[in-house]
């Protein structure tokens, strides 16, 4: 008899090894290379909008914030931030008197939201240097030329809020909204400040000799016054002095004369009798 022929059993418990499994982790893989490389889900932040590409084609509308799904190599999402955003230039223009000025300004704007997709077709991602730097440049100068350099210190608000609605307008067409706008500081050439201090100190020492100059009228009207009550005054103590008034002082001294004497007449030589006029007795 042939001698027995014994066949190892395969295991029977549990292996990482098995095909299944490893079919399994194969593909896993497969998926999470093809998440990592292709990228099929796009994220939308808060405050932004996702323009759609399909071959770099923009396609309507743009996508909301959020987690979006996109067919890789076919289709590409561009961020748009719709937040609002500080935009600051210098613009150099000329006033109404020909004046050279420098203004600092600072604006506050925003993307439309439902236009992120047309701003990004006809304009693209630099937008702010393509389009609102030459708007402030263009709206500064057609404003500043309608005020003297002056008038553009006194009127700051004014020229201010004039500057925002040409502005406005000019950028409505790309769905640029303006928020704020504001004038951080006019620069002015070296002669022109020097005339300004001048005439500041100029009208000052104007003031001052104005100031003066009313004092002493001031001072000039009432000495007038105060003659004029002084004349008034003795004109009526004249009119009122009349020959009863002054036979009435007359006898009123003689009574205050003989109240004053002692009896005893003067004593004279000769024997005679003195004659006293009693107006000068005292």
């Amino acid at each position: 008899m042939d001698p027995e022929v014994i066949v190892p059993k395969k295991p029977t418990g549990f292996s990482l090894f098995q095909p299944h499994m490893v079919k399994a982790a194969v593909f896993l893989l497969i998926i999470m290379l093809l998440f990592t490389v292709l990228r099929p889900l796009v994220i939308v932040p808060a405050g932004h909008m996702g323009v759609k590409l399909n071959f770099g084609a923009v396609q309507q509308p743009p996508l909301n914030e959020g987690i979006h799904f996109i067919i890789p190599l076919y289709q590409k999402i561009v961020i748009i931030d719709c937040r609002v955003r500080k935009a600051e230039h210098n613009a150099a223009a000329a006033s109404k008197d020909l004046q050279t000025i420098t203004s600092m300004v600072a604006v506050n704007y925003h993307v439309n939201q439902a236009s992120a997709a047309d701003l990004y077709q006809h304009v693209g991602m630099e937008y702010e240097n393509t389009v609102i730097a030459p708007a402030i440049q263009e709206s500064i100068k057609a404003v500043t030329a309608g005020y003297t350099a002056e008038e553009l210190i006194t009127k700051r608000p004014e020229v201010a809020i004039k500057t925002s609605e040409v502005l406005a307008k000019k950028l409505l067409d790309y769905k640029i909204k303006i928020d704020r706008f504001n004038i951080v500081n006019f620069e002015f050439s070296a002669e022109f400040n020097k005339a300004i201090e001048e005439k500041q100190t100029a009208e000052q020492r104007a003031l001052k000799a104005q100031r003066d100059l009313e004092r002493i009228k001031i001072e000039a009207a009432q000495k007038v016054t105060q003659a004029q009550a002084e004349a008034e005054a003795l004109k009526i103590q004249r009119q009122q002095v009349t020959e009863d008034l002054l036979r009435l002082r007359e006898i009123e001294n003689q009574r205050l004369a003989i109240e004053k004497w002692n009896g005893q007449l003067p004593k004279v030589s000769g024997g005679a009798v003195p004659f006293i006029d009693v107006d000068k007795v005292e």
